[in-house]
């Protein structure tokens, strides 16, 4: 069913808050000292007769200042604590590998590998070492997008369909409003990760892409929930208006102006890379040892979350994106599409609380104020399969620092930028950030939403019927064709995906089985429940993780005999 709600201007995304509306908010909850705005403040008024002197030409914004300092010898400071900071939360977490590099003024100031590229192989990463990005693709993609609009071949408020002509999402008037803009800062409607459980079973960017429009939507422009396909679709629809295929938008814009020679968004140009890091999970998630126990390949979403790149590469991007789209004196991106891309453009984090701080999303980037009053760029990026990354630029200093990993999210690169910035600003690391990131971010992605997660099976279950009340096909317009197989109830199978894939099916109790979901959300065990007919049939069977995420998706998993 279509929930078109409010149609608000395309730049902002809640009703009754334009930009200022947005960065007030900010600045008040994060305790910033700008005056501009605040509400509270009275200016001094000149004495009667006087007139208000001119500005200095010269004289600050005062919605762009900050009473604390940064001086060049706390950021001397900060990056002569990184060798510690790195060895100290790899030795703590035990994650195999780590690259670091930092950006200031314009030049590189660190760029330095830890540990090893795969457990068991003593091969060292250092800084020109490979890893998969994950999601700060999605920024790095913004800048790809930045660079296209400096021919004027798009824009941010271009619609999507203009260009990607066979794009669709289950309303009419959102199919054709939704703008590259929209799709980019996460405010179509899509619910929350909407056709990464396509990718799992093993759909190509094509077919996702095209199923999007079996979506139930949000309040267009007026919600906020994280899409890497519904950003994929808007990449492609400006590598379509260039008519190039993204790798080469990406190859003629960016890599190769750059050069950013290790950086790529094929699978198969990373896999290929001698100089590449392994992606590796934690057994026992929280202890226990690391191992190299699976792939990644996100070509389907390769805008969103698949290019792979060093922070030799990362940290010219970083000087690129302080320079406003110039670098080394040659203007490479349209600065002021790269700008708004950095701009508020949905609410990401809406504060619980009226002393809460909110979040921002631009165009591929988160954008906050931090407890200094001072605009910070950041963004992270994980595969929980086996890959963490981040980066953080706070531009009033003209610094960026990146930090990629080649273990699962659990906070490690966060912490390390999180400690570096604190060291920067207040000549210390403010608190140990790890626990406080796992315990209130990473941990979250690892909870099995399955109402069966933790229990134990019926001890005294009802039984199943004969295999023949089961075994047939069954079809659902997004996920695709479904199969169930097999000559009995202790040996039913369930088939999924365009292979397809084939999994085991255990009786849980009566009706209902369980199977292990594959992929980057299979998370443990969900159930498998047939609804069975007059004749004793199965009509229908629900496959509760496509049931996730919220009330938009709560039915989206019943398969059809």
């Amino acid at each position: 069913m279509s929930q078109r709600g409010t149609r608000a201007p395309a730049g902002i995304v809640k009703a009754g808050l334009d930009r200022r509306g947005f960065i007030g908010a900010a600045v008040a909850a994060g305790g910033a000292l700008a005056v501009a705005g605040c509400a509270g403040l009275t200016t001094p008024r000149a004495p009667s007769g006087d007139a208000i002197p001119a500005p200095s030409k010269d004289a600050p914004d005062p919605n762009a200042t900050s009473t604390v300092t940064i001086t060049d010898s706390h950021v001397q400071q900060a990056v002569g604590a990184l060798d510690g900071l790195a060895k100290e939360l790899m030795h703590t977490t035990g994650v195999p590998g780590m690259a670091v590099a930092v950006v200031h003024g314009d030049k590189v100031v660190y760029a330095k590998g830890f540990g090893v590229r795969r457990v068991g192989s003593g091969e060292a990463v250092n800084s020109d070492t490979v890893f998969q990005l994950a999601s700060i693709s999605k920024s790095v993609s913004a800048s790809v997008v930045a660079g296209a609009m400096r021919e004027e071949a798009v824009s941010w408020s271009d619609p999507v369909v203009s260009h990607l002509p066979g794009f669709a999402l289950s309303d009419p008037y959102v199919t054709a409003h939704a703008t590259i803009g929209d799709l980019f800062s996460h405010r179509s409607g899509l619910p929350d990760h909407a056709g990464d459980l396509l990718e799992d079973l093993g759909y190509g960017q094509v077919t996702i892409l095209q199923r999007l429009r079996y979506f139930p939507l949000d309040r267009f422009r007026d919600s906020y929930a994280y899409t890497n396909f519904g950003l994929t679709a808007a990449a492609m629809a400006v590598a379509a208006a260039k008519q190039v295929s993204f790798q080469d938008l990406c190859r003629q814009i960016l890599f190769e102006p750059l050069g950013m020679s290790s950086t790529s968004t094929l699978w198969a140009d990373y896999n290929a890379h001698s100089n590449k890091a392994a992606i590796h999970v934690r057994e026992g998630l929280t202890s226990g040892p690391w191992v190299a126990k699976y792939t990644r390949n996100a070509d389907a979403q390769a805008p969103a979350g698949g290019l792979s790149s060093s922070v030799n590469d990362m940290a010219r991007w970083l000087r690129l994106v302080l320079g406003l789209g110039t670098f080394e004196g040659k203007e490479l991106l349209d600065g002021d599409a790269l700008q708004q891309s950095h701009t508020p453009q949905a609410v990401s984090i809406a504060p619980a609380k009226a002393l809460d701080r909110a979040g921002f999303y631009g165009f591929g980037s988160n954008v906050s104020i931090d407890e200094t009053g001072r605009v910070r760029f950041s963004h992270s990026g994980g595969f929980a399969l086996g890959a963490a990354t981040a980066y953080s630029l706070l531009p009033a200093a003209h610094l960026g620092i990146v930090a990629l990993t080649n273990g699962m999210p659990i906070g490690v690169p966060e912490a390390l930028n999180q400690s570096f910035m604190d060291i920067v600003v207040h000549g210390k690391v403010q608190q140990d950030w790890l626990p406080l990131l796992w315990e209130h971010v990473f941990s979250k992605d690892f909870v099995n939403p399955s109402p069966l997660a933790g229990k134990s099976a019926p001890t005294n279950p009802s039984p199943a019927r004969s295999a023949a009340a089961y075994t047939g096909a069954y079809s659902n317009d997004l996920y695709g064709p479904a199969a169930i197989t097999g000559s009995s109830s202790a040996n039913l199978t369930l088939q999924l995906g365009p292979k397809p894939m084939v999994f085991a099916l255990t009786h849980w109790d009566g009706d209902t089985f369980t199977y292990q979901p594959p992929g980057e959300n299979g998370l443990g065990i969900t159930a498998v429940s047939f609804k069975v007919g007059a004749g004793g049939t199965a009509t229908s069977v629900d496959i509760g993780n496509f049931n996730g995420g919220g009330p938009l998706t709560a039915n989206l998993g019943t398969f059809i005999r």
